[in-house]
């Protein structure tokens, strides 16, 4: 990937966990980083390190082939059915999430203290790189997001399947023009579908945006999966 290097928030305390925020198309990681702020105003999740990534800038085809940060091409507005996906960038940028991953565990911090997400093209990455991450994560929040190849995502998913019980967080307006609401809970059906554990939230009049509730829920599912350790030891054995 050649975007820029992801902005970092370090842990305030012992790093024991890690959460790894996807920004959508045509943003950078700086669009995000207030959620990191917001909480060390609070004096939440201290033992937390975010990392922000930046895209690439390609070529986006429903914007007249126009260069802009993008995880993979979007070539039209479709439903889900009948899209074509990039497959190919989908593939890069995955493999790049799982590597942020993958360089936290090299750390020292356990895979089930790893939280990916992610915001519209950014939560359909983090969708698709959690459910076909090889070991089981902290947790997988997809915020007015759609599933990626979803015909073909059965058939990435590890053979232990070993994210099924990592419950994911789904939140979505029903007022999105940009990506519709029913796109989103479908996503979150055949997730369901195949086993996986989800909570959709529905933001009554919420356009293409994030809600202040959405963000509390986001908080209290982050709480749950990566709660502070203070001088216990994190399990390493996975």
């Amino acid at each position: 990937m050649a975007g820029k290097a992801p902005l970092v928030v370090p842990a305030l305390k012992r790093h024991t966990a890690t959460v790894i925020m996807a920004h959508g198309l045509g943003d950078t990681g700086a669009g995000w980083i207030f959620l990191a702020e917001n909480w060390r105003r609070r004096s939440k999740f201290e033992e937390v390190a975010f990392i922000f990534p930046n895209a690439p800038n390609i070529p986006i085809t429903v914007n007249g082939g126009a260069r802009m940060p993008g995880w993979y091409d979007i070539t039209s507005f479709n439903d889900l059915a009948s899209r074509e996906d990039d497959e190919a960038g989908i593939a890069r940028s995955r493999d790049y999430l799982h590597s942020l991953v993958d360089a936290e565990v090299a750390k020292g911090i356990p895979a089930n203290r790893v939280v990916v997400g992610g915001f519209s093209q950014g939560g359909a990455l983090a969708l698709i790189s959690g459910v076909t991450y090889p070991k089981p994560l902290g947790g997988i929040i997809g915020l007015s997001c759609y599933l990626l190849l979803h015909k073909k995502v059965p058939g990435m998913i590890p053979d232990d399947a070993p994210n099924q019980n990592t419950p994911v967080f789904m939140g979505h307006g029903d007022a999105d023009p940009v990506v519709q609401y029913k796109w989103g809970k479908s996503s979150a059906d055949e997730l369901t579908k195949w086993g996986y554990k989800v909570d959709f939230r529905t933001y009554k009049g919420l356009p293409h945006s994030a809600d202040p509730s959405e963000i509390d829920h986001v908080e209290q599912y982050l709480n749950e999966r990566i709660p502070p350790l203070g001088e216990q030891k994190a399990d390493t054995s996975l």
